[in-house]
């Protein structure tokens, strides 16, 4: 009976890994490089891929006993063989490996990549010459990551490959940040209905990318159900187990499995393997029915003569021009590998063989070549460090695993319309981390034949200027985005917290960034200042002016009354006080901070201590006209300066104390608007502060008082009547001020105070001296002593 052409297909590969094994025992015999006059032989066993049959084979071989064939050369034989090669697949191997360990016997696999094998405690002589899923797990969750898939789904085989390989994905897919929205294990039953659940949550889920580690045998089940239900648009990432296997790409997978990235073992070439390949023949591999089927498969012949069926033609066993799967090298993945085990045990015999006696493996240093044991081998198969013809180094580490080297292959089509595997990057452990994987300048195909990278997220990326907020009881992948708090920014995408702006800073309006925000202060250019400005000169003028005109009269009655000394400094006091309000303008320093204060507080004392100075003198000056009264001895022109002199020293040494224990001081304030800063200055020492205008109010309250008290002395000029009315001002204002000056915002507390100052300083201004002024200017005819001293009838305020 003839096969249909490609029926061997899927165990090309396997077939290829036991031919090159073969290949390289005999390269190995007739090499005078290693094992020189030694001879190597070999047992091979079809297991099927079945852990029980695996496990009866490797106990076979652990008992070999055959028949020596009589020959004239001598043949030395150990009772068990000192190492096993396979299996392809990871369960028959921890099932050997399991088996043989106990004795010792090394198991070098050319394709059992489970990470569970790495384990020496349970599998102490095991080695393998392909990577193991533990670095392919990893590589591929990094892959994931580099395009930026958060949501994908997981396909595994129910085994210890596709548990272990999915576990030591979804520890690094966590540490990643990507979320699995399904995981999804096929048994080893293969039970329809199991793939038809599975096609049914692809078919419901919102992850296009999908990570599966699944066996050749369980996808190709998969595939096949995917075709029935026309489930496509799906972009596949997987292992070189079952995506990357070249014999799944077929027209009508691509379908399913077109734009399908993956890692594979390195593809490598074997010199001379091809030509081994075609010089074998059926007379060859009498044992071998497998190839037989092969054979007339490719030639369309048979073997063996059939009695009811003369049509089949036989098959000479000489056919050549075979050109098909069996004679295709370009693909020798995983051919390299059992070939590169083949040697690896060689090289260990060789070492074995050369050792003397000082440089044995065992504690005793000595080497025993009578007969070779598995445990011998199994300590030189550890130091093993060679390199292969292709150039390629050979090594195990202390689990027993290679170097970890994969290659990043693409499903694409050719010109013809041909599945092609294209090799797009290339993953190497041993680079730092961050650099493992490295693309190639290729172009990668994704699903649906598109060149654009797809999508695969649970939520859409949040912008610049907002937060990830996760939703409860959805994975982290799953979020809202919430726009930052004002004052607070996210200048990346996807940011899990917004970080506030400094002190300084602002957020603006999108969020994004932080701008420096506005400094706030009374300017000297702006509106508000220029105004301030224009009436403290112009108070200041005003006050010169007046002095001046009290010098051009200050022999005139009025002025004499008046007690010009007092008035002179009065006038002094206030310029200075108009002049202070300067001192509150312009950008807060250290030295302006504590200038303006004590400088108001001080010119203040000074010009109420006047105030009270003139009221005193009206008091004293009315007591000294009654019978027998001598008051005014006490209080004199010195005792008028002394004691002007006295109340302003106490404001200077209560301003000095203020000074020395806690300044005032500049402060940004940011507290009372978020989108500026209020720059101005802090009082330091409360205390001092209030001290200072609680001084200025009493001695306000007492002029006031003194003033209320003379306002109906018999004078045809009572000036207690203007200082009392001065005096109302003075306190209305400065009553007044203490609420608005809380309850101002920004430059307007500094606006507020310094009004405060110029209105109290023109209430006393224009109180005091405009009256006398008229006079003088106006109604020269009163400026005598006649009507100053004139008594006229008192009148109630």
């Amino acid at each position: 009976m003839v096969l249909a052409p490609g029926q061997l297909s899927p165990y090309i590969k396997e077939y290829h890994s036991a031919l090159a094994m073969i290949f390289a025992i005999e390269e190995i015999n007739n090499s005078t490089e290693i094992l020189p006059d030694v001879s190597l032989g070999f047992k091979i066993y079809d297991v099927c891929g079945s852990i029980t049959l695996g496990i009866r084979a490797a106990m076979t071989l652990m008992n070999w006993q055959e028949d020596t064939i009589e020959s004239d050369q001598s043949c030395n034989k150990s009772q068990t063989v000192p190492a096993i090669i396979g299996h392809n697949g990871s369960p028959p191997s921890i099932g050997i490996a399991t088996t043989v360990g106990s004795f010792h016997i090394p198991v070098v696999s050319h394709f059992s990549t489970c990470a569970c094998l790495s384990d020496r405690k349970k599998f102490p002589t095991f080695f393998r010459t392909i990577p193991s899923d533990y670095h392919q797990s990893r590589a591929l969750a990094q892959l994931v990551k580099h395009f930026g898939w958060t949501w994908v789904g997981a396909i595994r085989s129910d085994n210890d490959y596709g548990n272990n390989a999915m576990d030591t994905f979804v520890k690094t897919a966590q540490q990643e940040g990507i979320c699995i929205e399904y995981s999804e294990a096929i048994g080893g039953t293969h039970s329809n209905r199991k793939f038809i659940e599975i096609v049914n949550i692809l078919k419901k889920s919102s992850s296009k990318v999908i990570v599966a580690f699944v066996s050749y045998t369980h996808m190709e089940f998969l595939v096949k159900e995917l075709i029935i239900q026309n489930v496509t648009g799906f972009q596949w990432v997987g292992s070189m187990s079952g995506i990357s296997d070249r014999y799944l790409g077929s027209k009508e997978r691509f379908k399913i499995l077109g734009g399908a990235i993956g890692f594979a073992v390195k593809n490598a070439e074997i010199p001379g393997l091809k030509d081994f390949l075609l010089s074998v023949r059926p007379s060859g591999a009498p044992g071998d029915a497998r190839f037989k089927r092969l054979w007339e498969s490719d030639f369309k012949c048979t073997l063996t003569a059939q009695e009811n069926d003369a049509t089949d033609k036989l098959c000479t066993g000489q056919e050549n021009e075979l050109n098909n799967e069996y004679s295709d090298v370009s693909d020798l993945s995983i051919a390299i590998n059992a070939y590169k085990a083949v040697y690896a045990v060689a090289h260990s015999l060789h070492a074995l063989i050369i050792c003397k006696d000082d440089q044995g493996t065992f504690h005793d240093k000595k080497c025993t070549k009578k007969n070779i044991e598995p445990l011998q081998v199994l300590q030189y198969l550890k130091k093993v460090n060679f390199t292969t013809r292709n150039g390629e180094m050979v090594f195990f580490d202390e689990n027993g695993d290679p170097a970890a080297q994969f290659a990043l292959v693409n499903w694409q089509l050719n010109k013809g319309g041909t599945t092609t595997f294209e090799m797009v990057g290339l993953y190497d452990a041993s680079l730092p981390e961050g650099q493992q994987t490295v693309m190639n300048n290729v172009s990668i195909m994704w699903s649906n034949n598109q060149h654009k990278v797809p999508k695969s997220v649970c939520s859409e990326s949040c912008l610049p200027g907002t937060r990830k907020a996760i939703v409860k009881g959805k994975p982290i992948c799953c979020f809202d985005c919430i726009p930052c708090a004002e004052g607070e920014f996210s200048n990346t995408a996807d940011s899990s917290d917004c970080s506030k702006c400094p002190v300084e800073y602002s957020s603006n309006q999108q969020r994004n960034q932080c701008l420096l925000k506005k400094i706030e202060f009374l300017t000297f250019g702006e509106i508000m200042g220029i105004l301030l400005v224009i009436l403290s000169v112009t108070g200041a003028c005003l006050s010169i002016i007046i002095a001046l005109i009290f010098y051009k009269y200050r022999h005139t009655p009025i002025v004499r009354a008046n007690n010009s000394e007092l008035s002179f400094l009065l006038l002094f006091s206030l310029t200075l006080c108009f002049l202070c309000s300067l001192t509150f303008i312009g950008q807060p320093s250290e030295w302006s901070c504590m200038l303006r204060h004590t400088v108001f507080g001080i010119t203040f004392v000074l010009c109420i201590s006047c105030v009270l100075g003139k009221t005193i003198v009206v008091l004293m000056a009315f007591r000294a006209t009654l019978p027998g009264s001598n008051i005014m001895k006490w209080f004199g022109p010195t005792q008028k300066r002394l004691s002007i002199l006295a109340f302003t020293l106490i404001q200077f040494l209560i301003c000095v104390l203020w000074l020395t224990i806690s300044p005032p001081f500049p402060h940004k304030n940011t507290q009372y608007y978020k989108e500026k800063i209020i720059l101005e200055c802090v009082v330091g020492s409360a205390v001092g502060f209030y001290a200072v205008l609680g001084y200025i109010g009493f001695l306000s309250a007492m002029c006031f008082v003194l003033a209320f008290l003379a306002r109906n002395l018999p004078d045809n000029f009572n000036e207690a009547k203007f200082i009392t009315f001065s005096m109302l001002i003075f306190c209305a204002v400065w009553i007044t001020f203490i609420p608005a000056y809380i309850s101002s915002p920004g430059k307007f507390t500094v606006a507020v105070e310094i009004f405060a100052i110029l209105a109290s300083s023109f209430g006393l201004l224009s109180c005091i001296f405009f009256p006398k002024c008229y006079i003088m200017l106006l109604k020269p005819e009163k400026n005598t002593k006649k009507h100053l001293m004139g008594k006229m009838p008192s009148t109630s305020l």
